[in-house]
C-alpha cells in the first residue's frame, strides 16, 4: 500500500496557485487537499500540473449549504459532482449537520452511497464538529445502519468534542478505525482541536495517541489491500493555530509545522 502525503491548501489562500504547488511539490508532498477552485483558469492550471508532476487530489466537499433540508441535500448533491472532476483518490465531505435529524443525515449518507456506486469514488465523511459525526456518540448509530458509511478520521474534533482522549470510548473509536479510508493528521487535545505545536515535549502524549489511532487505520487499510491510502497534513492557521495576544501573531509555523508531520509519518509508514 502506497501512502500519499497531501498539503491542504487551507491556511495559503493568500499565495497564487502555481506559487501554492511549486512550494508543496518542492517540500516533498504526493498531493493537495483542496476545494475544486471556482475559477475556470484557477481549474485548468490545477488539474494541468497534477498530471504534469504525477501528483494526487482529495477533492473538499464543504460548501454544501442551504437554510432548509431540501436546499442542503440539493447542494450537496451538486457539489459531490463538482468534486469529481479531477479524479480524486477520494472525496472529502463536510457531510449534513449536527441540528438535522437522524433520518436527514442518512439521506444524506445514502445519496453518497449511490454517487460513489455511480462514480467509482469513495466519498469519506469527515468527522468535523457541527457536521454529522462530529462526536462518537453521534456516529455510532450511523456505523449500525449503514455498512458503507466510510469516514475522513479526523478525530482531533473528537477528543475537543468530548473533553477526553476517548479513553470512555473505545468500541466507536474501534469502528471508526475500521471506516477509516483518510486521516487529516491534526492533533488536538481536550479542550481544543490543534495542538500550538506538535513538536513541543508537553503535547508528546497527545501526539503519541494519535500515532497510536492512526497506526491501526494503517494496518486496517493495508490488510484491506488498499493501493493508496492518503493522509492530509491538516494543522490549520488562525483561529486553530493559537496566537500571541494583542499582537495576533502565530505561536508556530503552520506550514513548517505541516511538513514536520510530513516528515514524520512518511518514516513511520515508509514500509506501508
Amino acid at each position: 500500500m502506497e501512502i500519499k502525503i497531501l498539503c491542504p491548501l487551507w491556511g495559503h489562500e493568500h499565495l497564487d496557485l502555481k506559487t501554492f504547488l511549486d512550494k508543496i511539490r518542492n517540500a516533498g508532498y504526493n498531493g493537495i487537499d483542496t476545494w475544486v477552485p471556482e475559477d475556470d483558469n484557477d481549474k485548468k492550471l490545477l488539474y494541468d500540473y497534477l498530471q504534469q508532476h504525477e501528483m494526487h487530489i482529495v477533492t473538499h466537499q464543504h460548501e454544501a449549504y442551504g437554510s432548509t433540508f431540501k436546499e442542503f441535500k440539493a447542494s450537496f448533491q451538486q457539489n459531490l459532482h463538482k468534486c469529481a472532476e479531477p479524479g480524486p483518490i477520494l472525496i472529502n465531505s463536510h457531510t449534513g449537520r449536527d441540528y438535522f435529524s437522524f433520518q436527514q443525515n442518512l439521506e444524506l449518507v445514502d445519496i453518497a452511497a449511490e454517487f460513489s456506486a455511480k462514480t467509482g469514488i469513495t466519498v469519506a465523511h469527515e468527522t468535523h464538529r457541527g457536521r454529522l459525526g462530529f462526536c462518537p456518540q453521534m456516529i455510532d448509530p450511523f456505523f449500525d445502519f449503514r455498512d458503507d458509511y466510510l469516514i475522513t478520521a479526523d478525530l482531533s474534533h473528537w477528543v475537543c468534542v468530548t473533553e477526553s482522549m476517548l479513553e470512555n470510548f473505545t468500541g466507536i473509536v474501534n469502528k471508526a478505525i475500521n471506516r477509516s479510508r483518510h486521516i487529516h493528521a491534526r492533533v488536538g487535545f481536550e479542550q481544543g482541536p490543534q495542538v500550538s505545536d506538535p513538536r513541543a515535549p508537553e503535547w508528546k502524549y497527545a501526539l503519541d495517541q494519535f500515532l497510536e489511532w492512526w497506526d491501526k487505520i494503517i494496518e486496517v487499510n493495508r490488510q484491506l489491500g488498499k493501493e493508496i491510502f492518503p493522509i492530509t497534513t491538516e494543522f490549520g492557521p488562525a483561529p486553530y493555530m493559537p496566537s500571541k495576544p494583542f499582537e495576533n501573531t502565530p505561536l508556530a509555523d503552520q506550514f513548517e509545522v505541516n511538513c514536520f508531520m510530513k516528515n514524520l509519518l512518511q518514516k513511520r509508514y515508509q514500509f506501508s
